[in-house]
């Protein structure tokens, strides 16, 4: 909106900035009225090209839009574009204004009306799709580069994400979380305070203590975790077997063997 309009010769000059449309037809309609009986005065807002904002990424209509009275916050405004094109648990809203940019996750933005700012003229709003991944390795029911699927992803959930433990080679005795951690934290967890930089953490999950589930369920993966289920003993020396043999399912063969040796015998 100007920030001042001129009615001369009739009204003068007139402040608009700071009033609503509403306030400024009254304001207009007291300066006319020594002059015209009941002036029949209409202000309406309208966008300028200064008064207008962008949004681009994975939305359905990207595009320039003005800041009207019914989009003038960033919620409003999202669902002018058409709202977001991919999952919104892992929709991120990122707002640049001038040289700072703060983010939101689109599923906070819903939950908490605080967080839906004002629009300002040039503001650029971008919906980015979470890059974060972990690695799932070993006895898992799949192992590749996995995309986290919500905010928060505990070890549990990332186990349940790849098809959890392979049930005839996982040993649940040893779920490993290899990481780098920075320096304040590993001093904490190591109990030290002379590292410096980013020290490369192993924790360890035993999902067959009485808290292990529980603890498995509070921990919670961070991007670029890798995350390793060894295998458990009798699939360790089945594979032993295997290669000093040279033949798969050597402990099951030898098995099968004595088994036949002693029922001939008998």
């Amino acid at each position: 909106m100007a920030k001042a309009i001129s009615l001369s010769p009739y009204a003068g000059r007139i402040k608009a900035a700071g009033q609503t449309p509403d306030g400024l037809r009254q304001a207009i309609t007291r300066k006319l009225d020594a002059q015209t009986p009941d002036p029949q005065i209409t202000v309406s807002r309208l966008a300028g090209d200064g008064s207008s904002v962008t949004i681009s990424g994975s939305v359905a209509a990207p595009g320039t839009y003005p800041i009207e009275r019914p989009t003038r916050t960033l919620a409003s405004m999202l669902a002018k574009a058409g709202g977001v094109a991919i999952a919104p648990a892992v929709a991120i809203v990122r707002v640049t204004r001038g040289r700072q940019t703060g983010k939101v996750w689109l599923k906070d933005l819903w939950a908490n009306p605080a967080l839906d700012i004002a629009l300002r003229p040039g503001d650029q709003i971008v919906i980015e799709e979470d890059q974060r991944k972990f690695t799932a390795l070993g006895a898992t029911g799949g192992q590749a580069l996995v995309p986290f699927e919500s905010e928060t992803l505990s070890a549990i959930e990332a186990l349940a994400t790849v098809g959890g433990l392979q049930t005839a080679a996982a040993d649940p005795t040893g779920v490993f979380v290899f990481r780098n951690e920075p320096a304040e934290i590993a001093n904490v967890v190591l109990g030290r305070g002379d590292l410096r930089g980013d020290q490369r953490m192993v924790y360890v999950l035993d999902l067959t203590q009485p808290n292990g589930m529980f603890e498995a369920r509070d921990f919670l993966i961070r991007d670029g975790d890798t995350v390793y289920v060894t295998e458990a003993p009798y699939v360790q020396w089945n594979k032993t077997l295997a290669a000093l043999t040279g033949a798969t399912g050597a402990a099951a063969n030898l098995t099968s063997t004595a088994d036949s040796l002693s029922g001939s015998g008998g």
